[in-house]
């Protein structure tokens, strides 16, 4: 099928998987664990050291100046919304003292994604895939600061994390338009992507179990 066809295929699955991963219930009715946004912000400091990490170690060996560029744009994005939560967090009276983001080591998913060497398999996965995760568990916790009262918090999200997160789904749409021209890219596309969906609903499920945080900002 043509690249257009592909990716709107694609999409419709995302579609479905995400239906799963934020269901209509609010977080303070499906969990059991600490929901305060100064908790789960900790959480979603791991999430966005991972992506920083993951786009930065992508650029050196992506094909071409423009997923290049698009990648260390990412990274410094995914950079500057750490940065942004470490001052949000500060401001709640969380000195962040002794914690350590990556003190369990690296999600699961920061893991395959490290293994992906082709730039369709990174793009579907990365950008397409992870970001539109992204999206969906970061209106989540937005409308639950709004419940919570924390209305700073969720302009950070809905002002700026949010925005640079659709722009990078943006982003996997159109190099997915470029790269996955032909059926070889495509079954390789595909394979990321599920792998991808399949990961993020197994770290979710695990979360919950362990923490009682059925969803936490970012992926």
């Amino acid at each position: 099928m043509d690249a257009a066809a592909f990716i709107a295929q694609l999409a419709s699955e995302n579609e479905s998987i995400l239906k799963r991963l934020a269901p209509a219930q609010t977080l303070g009715a499906e969990a059991r664990g600490d929901l305060s946004p100064r908790n789960l912000l900790r959480v979603a400091l791991k999430n966005e050291l991972e992506a920083s990490e993951i786009a930065a170690l992508w650029m050196p060996s992506a094909r071409g100046a423009e997923l290049k560029l698009a990648l260390a744009r990412q990274a410094g994005d995914e950079a500057r919304h750490y940065r942004l939560i470490v001052e949000r967090l500060h401001h709640l009276g969380d000195d962040l003292e002794g914690f350590d983001p990556l003190a369990h080591g690296y999600s699961p998913l920061f893991k395959f994604l490290s293994t992906l060497e082709n730039d369709v398999e990174r793009v579907a996965a990365g950008q397409f895939t992870r970001e539109a995760i992204a999206l969906v568990k970061n209106l989540q916790f937005i409308e639950l600061c709004e419940q919570a009262g924390d209305m700073a918090t969720s302009r950070l999200y809905r002002g700026v994390i949010q925005p640079d997160e659709q722009h990078h789904h943006q982003l996997g749409r159109h190099f997915l338009a470029r790269l996955a021209i032909d059926e070889e890219s495509q079954r390789l596309a595909r394979a990321a992507h599920a792998r991808t969906l399949s990961l993020a609903e197994e770290l979710q499920t695990l979360a919950f179990q362990r923490t009682g945080v059925h969803h936490a900002p970012g992926c």
